[in-house]
């Protein structure tokens, strides 16, 4: 009952400290939106996306499909209300929506919609949880994956119950090396197979079986003959966490041929529109914490492969055939910004937007998705520092067109923090470090204000210009927020990001700090009101900082990773951690761990501290919290755990939650901010 009540007073301390009416305030998360999930009709004439918004009275993200013409005319909602609709995928002809959405109690099901009527009907009849819709060519049928149970595993068989008595659940027996995963919980046995269904509905047929998981994204070939996806089919899948090949499958047979075979994994296949060509995302597996994944093309007919982009020192994300069978349209990060580029067959490459973004509301990473119409007009999810993710689209060298404004009427009528792009170098070496500055709505360059560092989390990630509900908070209740890329970050190379190889934290402390010393220097700044956060990788960088040095007034680690041993088996991500951040096991070389844990350095810690974490954090799990506030406690340091029910890793997926983080972190060093 004292944690409840805590997090309670918590928010109303939080909630207090918002100052003007017009600023952003934390009942405002409720009323965001964002377009996600934005697909263009082949002939390119109109989009359909998922409209995202927040269910004030569930507390639960809601998703509607919504459609928009190409020059921004008669948008409107194809499907809206409590329900969830999601995964709308043109037919190839335009006439036809297929999408995702539950009836009654049947669970997810795959329906269809004729563009030309409005007649919707539910195609399939599946125990749950159908995924990468993928048409076929003729629009006759349509691919998606789905899990399917195995057996559980047992050991002993138990004495039948007496009639009429009440025993104790039967036991878990559990033999999975990945037996649970953050937001899923523990897993079920089985694995995900693949399936094709008529698009006139009936029975769905599993094209694939066995031990192993398919995984999409989907592509059929020019005849619809046969399925391309990415896979791990090696006896030892468990124990090789990156590994997939591209495979195909004959639709009929249900053979399964290998058409890729490396030390490292390829994945993402797309078939061009002529049916000879499959590109591809891949990489050469070396055991580093990050590598580059580039795009290569094979001729189907003698499987040879050329790479496209051996030269560009920038990871590839996504790759989708630009309409034509001669180019092709790649999404990638560079310096925090997400960029939609053309990419010809000789590897020649030219961005056409460098503002995809936007569709996570909670800290200001980088992200979003396109797609690709058969004219090669391309459409996509358009961020902005200032607002959340829009409909945009565009086609050839004009510059890209937004259609969409879903959170004018709100954010319009908000006085939002200015958010700055700022460079520094390092400390530790001169090396260049990006970060964004965002100052309060009534910023005045005359005053002294307190600054916050807000750290991301990966820490192969990168923040970027994306409007950041929390980080909108935070600058709302009067502070100067400083967020960044350190090293180890991507979007700025391969060597960049392996800066931290075997050596994370490493010298992120050097980076951040010459970060908040940039910011002090431009004057405005107290310098005695400094206060730093930061979750998951974000965490570990927290909580490493307040072990060296005394110069915060106060620090909330969230999520964060405290014991490198005890993380590295107990994480739903154990067989990869090892493997790629570390040279050795941690019964091997447990000094290296420990060297690299933040509990290590809890002897120094001298500034109030703050733990923060959900209770059904799979990834960074709850006793890593747990470990660094009883030591903070037996060191007599202030300190919290505050603890968010029913949260993942993520924290920020129901929206109260969101506003629940950033409440207690406001609330927390409004407890020890500077006595005027």
């Amino acid at each position: 009952m004292k944690k409840i009540l805590l997090t309670l007073l918590s928010i109303t301390a939080g909630t207090s400290t918002q100052a003007a009416v017009d600023t952003f305030k934390n009942i405002d998360v409720f009323e965001l939106e964002v377009a996600a999930d934005v697909q263009i009709a082949p002939d390119g004439s109109r989009i359909a996306y998922s409209r995202r918004s927040n269910d004030i009275m569930t507390d639960r993200p809601v998703s509607n499909i919504w459609i928009v013409d190409a020059d921004g005319g008669h948008h409107r909602p194809l499907f809206s209300g409590a329900q969830n609709y999601s995964s709308p995928r043109w037919s190839p002809a335009g006439d036809r929506l297929a999408y995702v959405t539950s009836v009654g109690e049947r669970g997810a099901q795959i329906h269809v919609r004729w563009m030309d009527t409005g007649q919707t009907a539910m195609l399939s009849n599946v125990r749950g949880g159908p995924s990468s819709l993928t048409w076929s060519p003729d629009g006759t049928r349509i691919a998606f994956e789905m899990f399917v149970k195995a057996e559980d595993a047992s050991l002993a068989k138990p004495p039948a119950t007496p009639k009429g008595a009440k025993w104790a659940p039967p036991v878990t027996v559990i033999d999975q090396m990945r037996y649970r995963a953050d937001g899923a919980g523990y897993l079920e046995h089985g694995t995900t197979q693949l399936f094709v269904l008529s698009a006139d509905g009936g029975s769905p047929r599993q094209i694939t079986n066995g031990e192993r998981n398919i995984g999409g994204p989907y592509s059929w070939s020019k005849d619809g003959r046969r399925i391309f996806f990415a896979a791990n089919l090696q006896d030892d899948w468990e124990h090789d966490p990156l590994e997939a090949e591209i495979w195909s499958v004959d639709i009929a047979s249900g053979e399964l041929s290998q058409l890729t075979d490396r030390n490292g994994p390829d994945f993402s296949p797309t078939v061009s529109p002529d049916g000879t060509r499959l590109a591809y995302l891949g990489f050469d597996d070396k055991k580093m914490g990050y590598h580059n994944a580039d795009v290569y093309v094979m001729d189907l007919k003698d499987g040879n492969t050329k790479v496209l982009t051996a030269d560009f020192d920038r990871t590839i994300d996504d790759v989708k055939w630009a309409g034509s069978s001669s180019r092709l349209f790649v999404q990638y990060d560079d310096h925090g910004k997400t960029h939609i580029a053309t990419l010809s067959l000789n590897g020649q490459m030219s961005s056409v937007a460098d503002d995809v973004g936007g569709v996570t509301l909670g800290r200001p990473y980088t992200g979003g998705g396109f797609s690709v119409a058969s004219n090669g007009a391309y459409a996509y999810s358009a961020g902005r520092p200032d607002r959340p993710a829009d409909v945009a689209v565009g086609k050839g060298s004009t510059t890209p067109k937004r259609l969409t404004q879903l959170n004018e009427d709100l954010l319009g009528n908000r006085t939002l923090g200015n958010v700055e792009e700022i460079t520094w170098r390092s400390s530790a070496d001169n090396l260049e470090i990006q970060g964004w500055m965002v100052t309060p709505p009534d910023f005045d360059a005359s005053k002294k204000y307190p600054l916050m560092l807000e750290i991301h989390g990966g820490p192969f990630a990168a923040y970027g210009p994306q409007f950041s509900p929390e980080v909108q908070l935070y600058a709302a209740a009067g502070y100067v927020v400083l967020y960044t890329n350190p090293r180890g970050s991507t979007s700025y190379g391969y060597d960049f990001a392996n800066e931290i190889h075997h050596n994370y934290p490493g010298q992120d402390y050097d980076d951040l700090m010459s970060g908040v010393d940039a910011v002090i220097a431009r004057g405005f700044i107290d310098d005695e009101s400094l206060f730093v956060t930061g979750g998951s990788g974000g965490g570990v960088l927290t909580a490493w900082i307040v072990g060296k040095t005394d110069r915060f007034r106060a620090a909330v680690v969230a999520k964060p990773v405290i014991n490198w041993l005890s993380f590295a088996l107990t994480s739903d991500g154990a067989p990869f951690y090892s493997m790629y951040w570390f040279e050795k096991m941690p019964w091997e070389d447990p000094d290296a761990y420990w060297a690299r844990s933040p509990l290590s350095l809890v002897g120094n810690v001298t500034t109030p501290t703050a733990l923060l974490t959900g209770e059904v954090d799979y990834r960074t799990p709850l006793d890593q919290s747990e470990q660094y506030y009883q030591a903070l406690k037996i060191r007599k340091v202030d300190t919290i755990l505050v603890q968010i029910p029913e949260a993942s890793h993520g924290i920020v997926a129901r929206p109260s939650h969101l506003i629940a983080k950033v409440d207690n972190i406001l609330a927390w060093f409004a407890r020890y901010a500077k006595k005027e």
